[in-house]
């Protein structure tokens, strides 16, 4: 019988998986410093972003799951 692989707990806390099964995170430049940026860069760096490379989904899928 296999092992089961752990979750990678600061990869969970980063990424979410979708209904659809794509991989959504958060963007980054959020935490601090936002006073010395413009308001098109504070809007661009808002919301969540979903993860474009196939191969870096399967890897952080592997990890969450």
């Amino acid at each position: 019988m296999k092992n089961k692989i752990k979750t990678h707990k600061a990869s969970a806390k980063r990424f979410k998986l979708t209904a659809t099964g794509k991989v959504k995170h958060n963007r980054q430049g959020n935490n601090h410093l936002k006073a010395n940026k413009n308001r098109a860069q504070k809007k661009r760096s808002s919301g969540s972003k979903m993860l474009n490379s196939k191969t870096q989904a399967k890897k952080i899928i592997s990890l969450i799951s």
